[in-house]
């Protein structure tokens, strides 16, 4: 599921932003010599933002994975490695929770 410190909005073309705020020491360091932004925003593709929208904790990857290729049919093909993928690459900066 999403985290909860994760703030994200929708465009109007429901693509999906990520508001990620760099704090730490090493963070400020970097925004003070670096000018390095205080947020980062994280555009999803098409396909992470259709997936973002549906991570509610309830469903699995393999609903998902349902969801994804019923709405992108093809498109969305190598599915379930690709959707491992994504949450693998998630897990790893933390922007979501293992339920």
């Amino acid at each position: 599921m999403r985290t909860e410190k994760i703030q994200w909005s929708v465009s109007e073309d429901k693509m999906i932003t990520l508001d990620i705020e760099n704090t730490g020491f090493f963070n400020r360091l970097a925004q003070k010599i670096f000018a390095r932004p205080k947020v980062s925003h994280i555009h999803l593709d098409k396909i992470g933002s259709f997936v973002w929208t549906l991570m509610d904790g309830e469903k699995d990857i393999i609903v998902l994975g349902g969801l994804v290729k019923e709405h992108f049919g093809d498109e969305a093909e190598p599915l379930y490695e690709r959707l491992a993928k994504y949450f693998q690459i998630l897990d790893s900066y933390s922007f979501i929770e293992w339920k």
